[in-house]
């Protein structure tokens, strides 16, 4: 649940069923309400976090994918992961 732009997320709840799976990689997928899947600063910034969280717990992060209307972003096409 969040606001109108933005949602709090610990990592350790992104990371909590793979952990439990036994997982060795991840790929990370929100929604943006608007029709731009465009990152923003914020995606960005909890991307790069969710990187690092997951080389500390040798999980590698794959891809983010924000999807939004027919559109999508992917961080790993964009070369940002």
């Amino acid at each position: 649940m969040g606001t109108v732009d933005r949602v709090a997320v610990a990592p350790r709840e992104v990371f909590r069923g793979a952990l439990r799976s036994g997982a060795t990689a991840v790929v990370i997928v929100h929604n943006h309400l608007a029709a731009n899947p465009r990152p923003s600063s914020l995606d960005l910034q909890f991307t790069k976090r969710l990187a690092l969280c997951g080389l500390l717990l040798g999980i590698d992060v794959v891809d983010h994918v924000i999807i939004a209307d027919e559109k999508h972003f992917s961080f790993n096409s964009a070369r940002l992961l």
